[in-house]
């Protein structure tokens, strides 16, 4: 294939290299004359290991060549056109979109008597929204109401790592394409015909956003560990050690086991010990926003669960809460968030009565039974059994332990904290 690559940095030029490797045609842009300069030369002007070479081979082969803009000429033959252009941070942290605007304009110009579809993948990390909201009015703008015959926008964030970026480009964690309607992009599909990784086709937001949260949390990771490392320094303890145990444990630690968005945490141990490791490190004198944050953070999902639970709803509207216990198949009240939720929709005037077979009131035991009668001294009264749900009429349905979504059937609204939204 003829492939056209738009903004010649780490990610655009590592594609260009593997794709001249797999043997298609690459034509690349680039605003810097230096760099179009150096690449035409068959010199690689960034330091990455391995790039260098196939930079000079696929210049010596003819299957390279730079410009420094594109014209309707120049996309010619195209198949594909990667759009790997910056997206620098901006005064307030939002991202400068200039870079894609220039670009969209200048490949949407190009096309304007184009006869055959090209797809545009952009690769560049872009807020949500950006492909229906910026990128597609300039191509209706230039192109005309009939773009979409012309052009296939796709959005195909990168996952290269400077250093390692050739490895990463055949070796990539996942794939993602997003599409308008979530569909796969069969033409990039071909292009990665013999990489294997698992594939993701999603509409253009769910795309969109996976830069962002994959690139937050690895942050969140370094941030983590730091800060724990300061506390075992300051204690005497060896944080290499720490850490070597810590990633040993697969099935929980490093894990997908408590990264499914839903409840907020609760429980005896994890609000108890993360709030110990807070009194530690500040004790010690030490800074540890991100460990201080946890207990707020968590909190601050309670309020989004409470709103989102009783959303629409008119005070005095009947609710049933399924799932009273901070996980299912346990009857473990102490600080389970369903106990704060029940507590604090009785406290909004709202009529509450609880389904929750794991619990049962007149069996609960010292802490337990001391931590439900503070916050629902009325549990047992509150608490219906499976015969009695048929029988009462509510306004609203809210799922907190998955398993009962039969419940939901006879019409009432729900809405489910396991799934969010």
């Amino acid at each position: 294939m003829k492939i056209a690559i738009f903004g010649l940095g780490y990610v655009g030029l590592t594609s260009a290299a593997c794709l001249i490797r797999d043997g298609h045609e690459v034509v690349g842009f680039d605003v810097s004359d230096v760099k179009v300069k150096s690449i035409n030369a068959g010199k690689c002007p960034i330091h990455e290991p391995g790039l260098g070479e196939l930079i000079r081979f696929g210049v010596e082969q003819g299957r390279l060549r730079a410009v420094a803009k594109c014209t309707e000429d120049d996309l010619n033959g195209c198949v594909v056109a990667f759009v790997c252009v910056g997206t620098p941070s901006a005064q307030n942290g939002s991202h400068d979109m200039q870079y894609i605007k220039d670009v969209s304009a200048q490949v949407a110009n190009a096309c304007k008597n184009r006869r055959d579809k090209l797809v545009v993948a952009y690769r560049s990390t872009m807020r949500p929204g950006s492909i229906d909201g910026i990128v597609a009015p300039i191509f209706e703008q230039f192109c005309g109401a009939a773009w979409a015959a012309a052009v296939e926008l796709v959005y195909h964030p990168e996952f290269l790592r400077e250093s390692t970026a050739l490895f990463d480009y055949y070796s990539p964690p996942k794939i993602v394409y997003g599409t308008s309607d979530g569909t796969p992009c069969s033409t990039l599909s071909k292009i990665y015909a013999e990489i294997d990784a698992p594939v993701f086709s999603l509409r253009y937001r769910e795309a969109e956003i996976i830069k962002f949260v994959d690139n937050s949390f690895h942050a969140l990771k370094v941030a983590f560990a730091n800060e724990v490392g300061r506390i075992c320094c300051d204690l005497g303890i060896s944080p290499h050690r720490v850490h070597e145990i810590f990633v040993s444990d697969t099935k929980l630690n490093i894990s997908s086991y408590y990264l499914r968005p839903g409840a907020a945490f609760g429980g005896s141990c994890l609000p108890k010990d993360v709030r110990a490791l807070q009194y530690i490190g500040r004790d010690l004198g030490l800074s540890i926003p991100v460990l201080g944050a946890i207990i707020e953070s968590n909190e601050g999902h309670k309020a989004f669960i409470r709103k989102e639970a009783t959303r629409g709803l008119a005070q005095g509207a009947s609710i049933l809460l399924v799932g009273l216990s901070f996980k299912v198949n346990s009857d473990d009240l102490r600080e389970s968030p369903q106990v704060d939720l029940a507590e604090w929709m009785t406290g909004k005037g709202f009529h509450v009565r609880i389904f929750d077979p794991d619990v049962d009131p007149r069996a609960l035991l010292g802490k337990n039974m001391q931590y439900s009668a503070s916050h629902l001294p009325h549990l047992g009264e509150m608490m219906i059994d499976r015969s009695e749900i048929g029988e009462l009429k509510f306004d609203r349905v809210v799922l907190a332990k998955r398993g009962y979504e039969a419940l939901t059937d006879f019409g009432t609204s729900s809405y489910s904290i396991e799934q969010l939204c």
